[in-house]
């Protein structure tokens, strides 16, 4: 076999001892330089010693794991299948091996260059995740390949290949070969060679590093032998004659290997040895005929992975100018897969990367191929049937055009933009982690190589303008490593460790950014980790260790970096920035002895830094987020905010800890004397158990003012609440202010208050003191709400003998209290009975009142000595009947004593019981609150169903009976009513209507449109008599609104109209009339008389009643008349015209021939031209006096 060792008819080496001898002494093997270690698997596949994070790799947990087959047909919602291209695109057959016609750039249909790339700009990824990469030039082998170049004519380093060895090729056919130390350990070729071979184009080394294949930029290929430095092979006739090697690439089969020449085809080279003699066979499997292949990339497959199913396939990935391809080696040659990338830049390089990922707890291979600014990813997995399954996973668009691709793990990816910028993304999130710029790099391109300049040139334009990017033999990864090659350097690039991230930012001095990172770490949220194994707890405690000791530094920096002179504000915002960090991360590292000893220990040394230390606490505090403070630390956090008068902190802080560990009358006595009076109830509850305690010294402060019937200052208001708030958590289990009383205790508690409450006197009850002390007290400072807290805890109370004997001592107590005693307003004594009607109207009421009692409630409320608080008094009363209170009186006397009391509104209420919906119209209309409410309530009888048709007939007779009421209190409402149920009874109704104005306004909002009443007039039906019996009340009450109200009615007839207009010798409204009847003739006559008339009147007055007077009457009617000629002339003829306009001009002149001198305004030259212009054009003047 081709890997077996070979010690026989070995070809003559090519490499000279004497080159490589001058090299190593030159540089003395250069065995003290620095070494560089290479990470042999990838982290997600090292099975033995790392476990699958499921949470990375978003893995749902499953009961039964599933089998391969069935992981295998799973189609993931993003995923698409491939359609299979035409399978002749491979050369399968045998074909002319000297066959090597290309491409043009118009046949390529490469892409379009006005494609705009996608201005998306990601975040500053340093701050949050540091610096991923660690990049380092390799000394040694960048100082060798300068002294080969400069000593030995080894030219400039054209391509690299690495495993456990480090292959250079150079532009004059030597390779050097250097180990892991950075020595050259071998020196393979020769410039005399390399004057016939061109320069190495490619290279690659096989699996177990024992053999090294060379492509030439003049198409040779050979073969050496890694351990003794022996040439093996010298190919010349595997590939069409006058292309560059553009790929060499050896298989996982080590007598397998691929290469790709200018002329963009592909051909796979079997290395044999028969009898002792090596051969290689060559076959072509993509002719550049038919696209040009410009970039190979065969499946390798790691050790471990060796038996993993899709390795017996031999699968190749290949990338043309227009599409990619995925074909099968072995058995026989297959084509799985083609996909066209579209449209793009032509210049666009293509890429290709394999890589094995684990999805769904099972690992396959993943091709990620790219060419411009979108990196697609396909999961390759064999189905059921034993064929090969390609699924389209998610893709990832950037904003850069790509030169290279590589895979540093399966999780990440390191990409090489075209300015040579170096971009690390999460592939799952797409997050970009970090830019590295490495022009410093000074990267190696193969443009040479893809233009075949050392054949002549003899390339499509596709292919070279490809080529102007191109750097596929310049990098190289093996391990997690990527390595650059540079026109004089070598440079390695790697994922830093998690502490080497971490330890990175503290070098900057970024130390809040580095506890950052490190907690991402911690909580396994950070991308592109290295360096973490074993289980999460395992991880944590590693990073927690780690955290502790940054913290440390941290505080140490804190201290020291702290501004030593300068305003004290200044120290303040130093330590307020800095200290919150330590208290957030140790508390969120759960390690409270770290921050309550060696932290606060630390900090108190500055006297700012403590202050803010325990400024910090307060939101954890609050959140009840810490507990378990210490107790100098609490007592510390007391008086901190006591000095700086933040009481209310101090309040809300201390409701908040165990304050068991303090002095606690010391804390008592500070809480009273700052009026923290609910941390002063929280630390007698918490502190000592004691519940009665915190009542009694309230009571003595707000009991006495009560008592003495003065009003409570703002401070006492307060007390009392919290008072009230106090007794009624007590009551129902709950703990003050917050949370509850252990449940060992709440009986205890309950009893405690109750028999507290209940005393006959107080414990230093003065010979005056009234009996019952403390329930007296809490009635008069709030009867209402002290009544609620006592009906909330008898619902809590379960049916228990002594709970029904508290239940009725504290309402005998009440009634005794309340009822005895004359300084209870109405609305209290009104609280205490709604309150017990409610407790005696429950289905389980085991309470027992004395009915008398409730009668004297009543005589109360309805015969008080004075008629003040009578809302009050009524309101009282509805509430308690509400409650349920009705059942313990006489109803009949209960509404005598309402009427006589005129509480109208309990008439209704009784009156609603009965369904007398009648009587309750009474009800609205006798109570001046409430008696425009009265419309709404008729509306709803008549209009709601669920009444009866004698309960609605009775309510609309009570409405009739009272109709004159309703049009006097609401016409518009009233009128309504009417037209909304009643249309056809409206007649009625005016015959009801006996006054005349009444019925005026009612007809008024009845038919004129413009008061506003929403009901359609059509539907009303009324008979022309009541419109005109309207018009005729309108004559009366309102003259002047006639003509106008005329302009909206409809319904009414114009010759009883015309009668009733006349009968009021309103001439204008009949002269209206008539026009609208079509007697013009007759409308102007009326008009000029009453023109006439006026005249007249002037004419017969001395200058003093004209000038008083004045012509405005004049004016308006002559304005008047000429419109009403105006508009009608056009429906004249010639004599009819003559008829309006000359009487009235002559009615104009008549004044001036009396007087025998012109009137005013009136000019007869030119009278008979003008008026025959008038009345031939009437519509072309404006009528005004001054014209005519």
């Amino acid at each position: 076999m081709e890997n077996e060792p070979d010690h026989e008819n070995v070809e003559q080496s090519l490499c000279a001892k004497t080159t490589e001898e001058e090299l190593n002494k030159s540089f003395n093997l250069e065995a003290s330089l620095s070494k560089f270690s290479y990470i042999d698997l990838d982290k997600e596949l090292e099975f033995k010693n790392d476990l699958i994070d499921d949470k990375e790799f978003d893995i749902p947990q499953v009961d039964t794991p599933p089998t391969l087959e069935s992981i295998l047909n799973e189609t993931d919602d993003e995923e698409e299948s491939f359609v299979l291209e035409d399978p002749t695109l491979l050369n399968i057959d045998t074909i002319d091996s000297h066959s090597y016609d290309t491409s043009s750039v118009a046949s390529s249909d490469s892409g379009d260059r006005t494609n705009l790339k996608r201005k998306k700009k990601l975040p500053d990824s340093f701050s949050l995740h540091g610096s991923v990469m660690r990049h380092s030039l390799l000394k040694g082998i960048s100082a060798q390949i300068v002294s080969a170049a400069d000593k030995v004519d080894a030219g400039l380093p054209t391509a690299i290949a690495v495993s456990s060895l480090i292959a250079v090729g150079t532009s004059h056919g030597l390779a050097l070969i250097f180990d892991q130390n950075q020595a050259l350990r071998l020196c393979l070729g020769n410039t005399s060679v390399g004057g016939q071979y061109g320069a190495i184009s490619a290279l690659s080394i096989n699996n177990d590093c024992s053999r090294l294949l060379c492509g030439f930029a003049k198409g040779q290929i050979t073969m050496w032998d890694l351990a003794s430095g022996k040439l093996l092979r010298s190919i010349t006739d595997a590939h069409p004659p006058g292309t560059a090697i553009l790929h060499i690439k050896f298989t996982d089969d080590p007598t397998l290997a691929i290469c790709n020449d200018s002329g963009g085809s592909v051909f796979e080279l079997t290395f044999k040895r028969v009898m002792g003699v090596r051969t290689c066979e060559s076959r072509c499997l993509f002719s550049g005929s038919k696209g040009e292949v410009c970039c190979i990339e065969p499946l390798h497959s790691k050790p471990e992975l060796k038996d993993h199913p899709i390795t017996q396939f031999s699968l190749l990935a290949m990338a043309s100018l227009t599409k990619i391809l995925v074909i099968g080696l072995k058995p026989s040659l297959k084509v799985w897969m083609t996909f066209p990338y579209g449209r793009m830049d032509p210049s666009s390089v293509p890429l290709l990367a394999w890589h094995f990922v684990a999805v769904h707890n099972y690992v396959n291979p993943m091709l990620a191929f790219c060419r411009g600014d979108v990196v697609h990813f396909l999961l390759v997995k064999r189905d059921e049937s034993g064929a090969i399954h390609v699924t389209k996973q998610k893709h990832l668009h950037l904003y850069y055009d790509l030169i290279n691709f590589t895979w540093i793990n399966s999780r990440t990816v390191v990409l090489l933009d075209s300015v040579e910028k170096l971009h690390v993304i999460d592939r799952q999130t797409q997050e970009e982690l970090e830019t590295v710029e490495i022009s410093e790099v000074q990267l190696v391109y193969n443009s040479s190589h893809f233009k075949s300049l050392a054949t002549g040139g003899n390339v499509s334009q596709a292919l070279a303008l490809v080529g102007e990017k191109a750097c596929y033999q310049s990098i190289s990864s093996y391990g997690g490593q990527i390595f650059y090659l540079g026109t004089k350097s070598v440079y390695v690039m790697m994922l830093r460790s998690w502490r080497e991230r971490v330890d990175h930012l503290l070098k900057q001095d970024c130390l809040t950014e580095a506890l950052a990172l490190a907690w991402s770490f911690h909580e396994g949220k950070a991308k592109a980790v290295v360096g973490l194994s074993g289980d999460a707890s395992k991880r944590k405690a590693v990073v927690a260790d780690r955290m502790v000791e940054i913290l440390f530094h941290y505080a140490d920096r804190a201290l020291k970096k702290c501004p030593d002179q300068g305003k004290i504000q200044v120290m303040e915002q130093h330590f307020q920035d800095m200290v919150p960090v330590i208290v957030d991360y140790c508390l969120l590292l759960e390690r409270k002895d770290l921050l309550f000893s060696q932290m606060y220990d630390k900090l108190s040394e500055n006297s700012v830094a403590k202050g803010v230390f325990l400024e910090c606490l307060e939101p954890y505090i609050l959140s009840d987020k810490l507990v378990g403070m210490t107790p100098q630390v609490m007592k510390d956090l007391i008086v901190h905010f006591q000095d700086k008068k933040l009481m209310e902190n101090v309040e809300a802080l201390i409701v908040h800890m165990d304050i068991t560990s303090l002095d606690i009358q010391q804390v008592v006595l500070m809480c009273w004397e700052n009026r923290l009076y609910d941390a002063m109830i929280y630390v007698y509850n918490r502190g000592m158990n004691e519940f009665i305690s915190p009542m009694e010294k309230l009571f003595r402060v707000i009991s006495p003012p009560l008592n003495a019937g003065r009003t409570l200052t703002d401070e006492q208001v307060v007390m009392g609440n919290k008072l009230l708030v106090y007794i009624s958590c007590c009551l129902a289990g709950r703990a003050y202010p917050l949370g509850d009383i252990p449940e060992d205790l709440v009986p205890l508690v309950k009893n405690q208050v109750f028999e507290f409450l209940i005393r006959l006197h107080s414990a230093e009850a003065s010979p005056e003191e009234e009996i019952y002390p403390y329930v007296r007290t809490l009635l008069h400072f709030d009867t209402r709400e002290f009544l609620n807290v006592l009906a909330l805890t008898f619902e809590d109370f379960k049916n228990d003998k002594q709970a029904v004997e508290y239940q009725q001592r504290i309402v005998d107590i009440l009634l005794k209290v309340m009822v005895e005693n004359s300084d209870f307003t109405p609305s209290q004594v009104g609280c205490l009975f709604t309150f017990l009607a409610r407790q005696l109207a429950k289905p389980d009421n085991t309470l027992f009142v004395n009915r008398t009692l409730f009668d004297q409630v009543l005589e109360f409320l309805c015969s008080p000595d004075d008629d003040s608080r009578h809302s009050e008094r009524q309101q009282v009363l509805l509430e308690l009947l509400q409650a349920g209170g009705i059942v313990q009186f006489e109803e009949s006397r209960l509404i005598r004593m309402a009427e006589k009391a005129e509480f109208y509104q309990i008439c209704e209420f009784m009156y609603e019981r009965e369904h007398q919906y009648d009587k309750i119209i009474d009800c609205y209309l006798r109570d001046p609150l409430r008696e425009e409410e009265v419309f709404n309530y008729i509306h709803n009888i008549l209009s709601i169903p669920g009444h009866s048709a004698e309960e609605k007939q009775s309510v609309w007779q009570k409405a009739m009976d009272h109709i004159e009421e309703l049009v006097s209190l609401k016409p518009c409402k009233a009128a309504e009513l009417v037209a909304t149920h009643f249309s056809e009874q409206i007649e009625i109704v005016i015959k009801k209507l006996q006054n005349q104005v009444l019925l005026f306004k009612f007809l008024r909002s009845l038919l004129d449109p413009r008061e506003g009443i929403h009901v359609n007039q059509e539907s009303l039906q009324m008979p022309p008599s009541v419109t005109e019996q309207f018009i005729e009340l309108l004559c009366q009450f309102d003259p002047n609104q006639v003509i106008e109200t005329l302009q909206v009615l409809e319904c009414y007839r114009l010759e009883e109209t015309i009668q009733i207009t006349q009968k009021y010798q309103l001439h204008e409204v009949t002269a209206y009339l008539l026009e609208k009847k079509g007697d013009i003739h007759g409308a102007f006559l009326i008009m000029l008389k009453r023109l006439q008339s006026k005249l007249q009147e002037i004419t017969h007055q001395d200058e003093k009643a004209k000038e008083d007077l004045s012509l405005k009457d004049v004016e308006d009617t002559m304005v008047e008349t000429i419109a009403l000629c105006q508009r009608n002339s056009h429906n004249l003829n010639q004599q009819q015209r003559e008829a309006l306009w000359f009487p009235l001009l002559e009615a104009m002149m008549a004044p001036q021939k009396l007087s025998g001198s012109a009137a005013p305004h009136l000019h007869p030259e030119g009278s008979s031209l003008r008026k025959r212009k008038t009345w031939r054009n009437p519509g072309t003047h404006s009528g005004n006096v001054g014209y005519l």
